[in-house]
């Protein structure tokens, strides 16, 4: 029955210690959550899980469930490492952006102004 359904649907039965259902995978969450709140001592929501949450969860789901050495750590991949570094630098230079907005509102406008007055448009 379950062979009419989508390739790769059902990914917990080919992944070895991934969730089995919804739940499941909102208490692994929900556990990342917890503990990255009491490791900074934060009551709220940790501000470098917005912005490296994709890698900050995913580290402190794995490394609950096993040891890594250095060896485990160095990137196979050298391009999608590049990739994912500037994804995380444009989310943090777009949360830096936020916070120069919000501390002075009048000269950040003032650069964006400048900015734009020097970008030409085309003819």
């Amino acid at each position: 029955m379950s062979k009419s359904y989508w390739k790769g649907l059902f990914h917990c039965y080919d992944v070895p210690g991934l969730p089995r259902t919804n739940n499941d995978l909102e208490r692994c969450f929900g556990s990342a959550r917890y503990h990255e709140r009491r490791a900074t001592g934060r009551r709220g929501t940790v501000p470098g899980v917005v912005v490296r949450g994709e890698v900050r969860v995913v580290a402190a789901v794995a490394t609950r469930s096993q040891h890594f050495s250095a060896s485990d750590l160095r990137p196979t991949d050298y391009a999608a490492w590049l990739e994912l570094r500037e994804r995380l630098a444009y989310r943090q230079d777009a949360r830096r952006a936020q916070l120069r907005f919000r501390r002075q509102p009048e000269a950040y406008l003032a650069t964006l102004e400048e900015q734009l007055l020097k970008m030409r448009l085309p003819s």
